[in-house]
C-alpha cells in the first residue's frame, strides 16, 4: 500500500425501512482538516485520470456504481515513490479511501451503470488558484493499463 493511504470499511445498519450508514466522522482521524464535500456522477466506461494536489488530501467514496481507482505515488521523499495501487470501490465494496497530497489519482467506471463519487477534501476549491495538477490518463511514466482482462 502506498505510504499514507488509508482505507476505512463502512458498515450498513439495515432494517425494514432501508439502511443507515455513517460515511465520515471527525473522530475517524482521516482528515486533519475539513475543507469541502463534493458529489459527481460519471458514466460507464469513462476514465477520469489523473490529477494530484500539492496542498490537500482527498477522501473518496462511491455510494453507487463501481469504479477501479488507481493511485500513483509522485512524492519524492516517499518510501513508496513510483508505486501504483489499485482499489475496487463502489456499491460492491463500500469503503472510504484517503488519498494524501502528492499521490496522483484517477478512476474508471466499471459495469454498465453510472457511478457516483462523493469526495471530501482538507481545503475548499479555489477557482482563482486551483490546487489541481493534471496528468494524462495514459501517461507513460505511470504506465497503467486500463483495459479489463478476461481471466
Amino acid at each position: 500500500m502506498i505510504t499514507g493511504v488509508r482505507v476505512k470499511s463502512l458498515v450498513k445498519h439495515p432494517d425494514d425501512r432501508g439502511f443507515f450508514m455513517e460515511v465520515l466522522r471527525r473522530d475517524d482521524g482521516l482528515l486533519e482538516l475539513f475543507g469541502q464535500a463534493s458529489l459527481s456522477k460519471t458514466y460507464p466506461g469513462v476514465i477520469k485520470a489523473f490529477h494530484y494536489h500539492q496542498e490537500q488530501d482527498d477522501i473518496w467514496f462511491f455510494p453507487s456504481g463501481n469504479a477501479q481507482v488507481v493511485l500513483y505515488d509522485l512524492r519524492e521523499d516517499s518510501p513508496t515513490r513510483a508505486r501504483t495501487d489499485v482499489y475496487y470501490m463502489g456499491e460492491d465494496n463500500q469503503v472510504l479511501l484517503l488519498i494524501p497530497k502528492g499521490v496522483a489519482h484517477g478512476y474508471q467506471v466499471l459495469g454498465n451503470k453510472a457511478a457516483t463519487i462523493m469526495y471530501f477534501t482538507t481545503k475548499p476549491y479555489n477557482r482563482e488558484n486551483p490546487d489541481e495538477y493534471r496528468i494524462p490518463w495514459d501517461d507513460p511514466e505511470i504506465g497503467f493499463d486500463w483495459e479489463t482482462k478476461n481471466r
